[in-house]
């Protein structure tokens, strides 16, 4: 469902905010319930499979008669066992009631909404601090406010509202975690922290290390939330309508964006397959939703032209999409994966619509038989776009003009439409979980009682005549889905760790050592140093012999405290003007210096390493002359295919010798 500009400020901007409240309790949420639900049947499934796996070792090889007989009564009793959790996992899944519009007015076949997967309680207080303290050697304490916001912001996404707030709780966890992985992950130097998924199906735990499992997870859930918003929604009206197909297009814009971007993925339900059969599935429910709204004109205006529209409507992608999900879902890994009840409300669908669109064919035909529009030749152009292959029997012209023509053609289009109908019911009857829909079977049997009165009405007891196979209608659309890639800039966050200096030099792939205080006095000559930058300023030059020399000081060092005030975020003429205003005394400044690859290997191997990182004796292996290096980090970074589009978050980071520093006035000699 595309969000609007328009969100209060506190959604928006506050880490803080409303955001926090758009989540359903755990203890009280059906979602989680059926969730742990699924988890423990699973587990049992796996001890059944082990048990069976070791029954059957042992009978193939024993040779005791009695050993045997005993190890096969074991075998039925544990298969028995294995078909009632497999029968009881199928019914969990294909619980789609849970998710249906409440409004009692809405009589529409039901949609298939797909459930979040579920996540571990994760707390990052450990992993972050001891980070904190080894990698930016600070104190770890300062920033409990912060990990605390980050672990309540991760509490409240595992459980969010079916609605608009429950999206933007999910998206602004999603952008927080660019933030995240800048500050924290490295492929060189892992935060120790697994993230726990479960199978949105079968409840099949995972578990990994990189936050891109993390990323892909929660991007997952933002297409099946909207999946469940656009089921929720009524139906009946023309508002419900457009409503439906937004969320069911950016449902399927989610999906197919995780598919294009991530490759290997640690759980079938976001492996390729399953995510192609997801946008199918997706955007057949789209076209529903279209036909669905031209039903909804034809019932205002009833006349020939309408009446044609939405017989290629509804063999339009309607019932050709669901007969594409249909093939979809019966191919390996998808066919043992995918509930049952699935792949068959999707063949109900496909021959429900593919009747709906002879009936209203046939409709046409006899109801609208005077009709002004098949004067001039219009008439006759619409029944040739009508039908796919030229249909038996005379000309068309004659048949527009010869009203038993016109009926015999309509007599054959809803015989169709009925034999459509059976067979739809046929399989319907098939599947238990389906026959426990009481709406689904009512539309069905309303359906074919309307095709058969209709057929009932125009049959006569003297037609002799051999009924006519009416061709197939051609397909035809008045709207192509589209798929909307959900657009994560609308909720904007900021980075809850920012204290913690800007990213492009206090990031994880940066290394420096850890932060020293120096005092700097002027003299005559001045300072003896050139500064450059903002946030946080450079010291681009060190006059040799000069003050700044003596006190430490080289080219290359950022300066981060002056006079224990922080100063990571401070202009360059607020630098300035502090050190300008120095006393007698001098003024002391926080200094850290970023590290090379070559000099962080000479430290490591010629120091000792203190809880809190680096130790201050390593000082003076520091390169005073910058290297240029580094490459931009994408947002992204989950075993990307080759070619893939960034998404969310877009800012990039430049190497952290690469500042842009502005114009040479920006730098200034003390």
């Amino acid at each position: 469902m595309e969000m609007s500009d328009a969100w209060p400020k506190d959604v928006l901007s506050s880490p803080g905010g409303s955001t926090r409240k758009a989540c359903d309790p755990p203890q009280v949420t059906l979602r989680s319930r059926l969730q742990h639900q699924r988890a423990r049947i699973h587990q049992q499934i796996n001890k059944e499979m082990l048990m069976r796996t070791g029954a059957e070792n042992l009978f193939r090889a024993t040779t005791n008669h009695k050993v045997r007989e005993t190890v096969a009564l074991e075998l039925s009793i544990v298969n028995s066992n294995l078909q009632l959790l497999k029968e009881e996992l199928e019914e969990l899944n294909s619980n789609v009631g849970v998710y249906q519009t409440e409004s009692s007015e809405a009589v529409n076949v039901p949609m298939i909404p797909l459930g979040l997967k579920e996540t571990k309680e994760l707390d990052f207080s450990l992993p972050l601090k001891d980070f904190i303290c080894r990698h930016y050697g600070e104190e770890a304490s300062q920033y409990e406010a912060e990990i605390k916001e980050l672990n309540e912001l991760r509490q409240a996404m595992r459980t969010p509202s079916r609605n608009e707030a429950g999206l933007e709780l999910l998206i602004e966890y999603y952008n927080q975690l660019y933030f995240l992985e800048q500050r924290f992950f490295h492929p060189g130097n892992m935060l120790a922290v697994q993230f726990h998924w479960y199978d949105s199906l079968t409840g099949v735990p995972s578990s990994q290390r990189a936050l891109a499992f993390e990323k892909g997870s929660v991007l997952f859930n933002v297409g099946a939330l909207y999946t469940q918003i656009g089921t929720r929604q009524n139906r009946s009206s023309a508002q419900g309508i457009a409503n439906a197909i937004d969320a069911f297009q950016c449902a399927a814009g989610a999906f197919s964006y995780l598919k294009e971007n991530f490759s290997n993925a640690p759980s079938l339900d976001m492996s390729g397959a399953s995510l192609g059969m997801l946008v199918r599935l997706m955007l057949a429910q789209v076209q529903e939703c279209v036909f669905e709204r031209v039903l909804l004109l034809v019932l205002e205006d009833g006349d020939f032209p309408s009446h044609l529209q939405v017989a290629q409507e509804a063999a339009r992608q309607v019932s050709d999409m669901y007969w594409l999900a249909v093939q979809t879902m019966q191919q390996a890994p998808v066919k043992d994966y995918v509930p049952f009840s699935w792949a068959t409300l999707a063949q109900v669908k496909n021959e429900h619509f593919r009747a709906l669109s002879h009936y209203y064919a046939g409709l046409a035909l006899c109801s609208y038989a005077h009709s002004t529009e098949w004067d001039d030749g219009l008439g006759e152009r619409m029944l040739q776009q009508l039908h796919s292959s030229k249909p038996s029997g005379p000309p068309l012209g004659m048949v527009l003009r010869d009203p038993e023509e016109r009926r015999r053609l309509g007599k054959a289009h809803l015989r169709r439409a009925v034999i459509r109908h059976e067979e739809a019911m046929r399989i319907h009857g098939l599947c238990r979980v389906l026959r426990k829909m009481d709406i689904l079977q009512e539309v069905l049997a309303s359906v074919h009682k309307r095709s058969l009165s209709a057929y009932s009405q125009i049959d006569r007891e003297d037609d002799f005549c051999q009924t006519a196979e009416a061709p197939d209608i051609h397909p035809k659309t008045q709207h192509k889905p589209d798929v909307k890639t959900p657009d994560f800039s609308k909720v904007r966050v900021t980075d809850l760790f920012q204290r913690l200096g800007p990213l492009s030099v206090f990031s994880a792939r940066n290394q420096w050592c850890p932060q020293r205080r120096i005092r700097l006095v002027r003299s005559d000559s001045g300072l003896g140093l050139t500064l450059r930058g903002d946030s946080p300023v450079l010291v681009a030059g060190v006059v040799p012999g000069g003050n700044a020399s003596e006190a430490g000081l080289c080219e290359g060092d950022y300066i981060v405290a002056v006079n224990g005030a922080d100063c990571k975020w401070a202009k360059h003429v607020e630098v300035v003007q502090a050190l300008k205003a120095c006393s007698d005394g001098g003024v002391e400044l926080g200094i850290v210096t970023m590290l090379s690859p070559k000099t962080l290997k000479q430290v490591q191997r010629s120091v000792f390493l203190s809880p809190c990182g680096i130790d201050e004796s390593a000082v003076h292996l520091r390169n005073p002359t910058p290297s240029k290096g580094g490459s931009p980090t994408s947002l992204l970074t989950w075993t990307r295919k080759k070619g893939g589009a960034g998404g969310g978050v877009s800012k990039r980071l430049s190497s952290a010798f690469s500042l842009s520093f502005g114009a040479p006035r920006d730098a200034e000699a003390l």
